[in-house]
């Protein structure tokens, strides 16, 4: 009996040792992700930009914004940005419902990053909604949600109405912004090289595609995400910081707007 104590001692220990190894062998892989150095000629919005996104922050909202009626209510998932929980964008919500337009998060809590699996959620998720609805869904994504957005609408577009990125570096190098090392010390992989299958995201998704951007962003470099004549349909600029994209009611009321643009009008 006393042998088989220790010997079942001696299996914890090394199953803890076994353990202990593969977390110091990913957080060595995660701080070199982090530590990568920045490309030639990349860079991401001045510092003092950077600064006013955490004034942004604290000055956080969730009264709905009363705004223009939509001319054509349609079923809209909301994607957050990275590192962001969908209560981030509530006033968003709440605003594009009292317009009149039925609102869905996008069901998975905090984004911190793509996996085959939240993928695979997410495609059936809006699947779903459109059969419900007997309409294609409407993707609002912020920041990385915009990312996600542009890719489910290029594999089912059928099921997606439009996409409208905020902020969202879909465009240019995809470290040209102030986050990506923190992105990629979190997710475990590189921020140009995704656990999922994807093309390019830079490629337009065969639907109407708007993409809101801000000179002001102190996240996102501007160029990223606006994009370039033929990686969107349209390109809207607002002032806000990248934070305000989650809520900022002159956001809000251009999302409203976008979603009843008609291409050609």
């Amino acid at each position: 009996m006393f042998d088989s104590a220790i010997s079942s001692g001696h299996s914890l220990l090394r199953e803890a040792g076994r353990r202990a190894a593969l977390v110091a062998g990913e957080l060595s892989k995660r701080t070199t992700l982090a530590r990568q150095p920045q490309p030639d000629g990349v860079t991401g919005p001045p510092v003092r930009l950077m600064l006013s996104e955490i004034a942004e922050f604290v000055r956080r909202s969730n009264k709905a914004v009363h705004g223009e009626l939509a001319l054509h209510p349609q079923p809209v998932m909301l994607l957050p940005g990275f590192a962001a929980h969908p209560s981030r964008m509530k006033r968003m919500g709440d605003s594009l419902e009292r317009a009149g337009h039925e609102v869905f998060d996008w069901g998975l809590g905090f984004n911190m990053g793509p996996t085959a699996e939240n993928f695979s959620y997410l495609m059936r998720r809006v699947r779903k909604i459109a059969r419900e609805h007997d309409q294609p869904v409407a993707l609002v994504g912020w920041s990385l949600g915009g990312l996600f957005a542009r890719e489910i609408a290029r594999r089912q577009p059928e099921a997606v109405g439009r996409v409208i990125t905020m902020g969202t570096p879909f465009s240019h190098d995809p470290r040209a912004n102030n986050v990506w090392r923190a992105y990629q010390f979190l997710t475990g992989h590189p921020v140009d090289s995704p656990p999922i299958d994807c093309d390019d995201f830079s490629i337009k998704p065969p639907v109407t595609t708007i993409a809101l951007w801000s000179a002001r962003d102190g996240v996102i470099h501007p160029r990223a995400a606006c994009g370039r004549k033929g990686e969107r349909d349209r390109a809207v600029p607002v002032r806000c910081t990248h934070l305000g994209f989650s809520g900022d009611p002159r956001v809000i009321t251009e999302v409203i707007r976008q979603l009843d643009w008609i291409p050609g009008d």
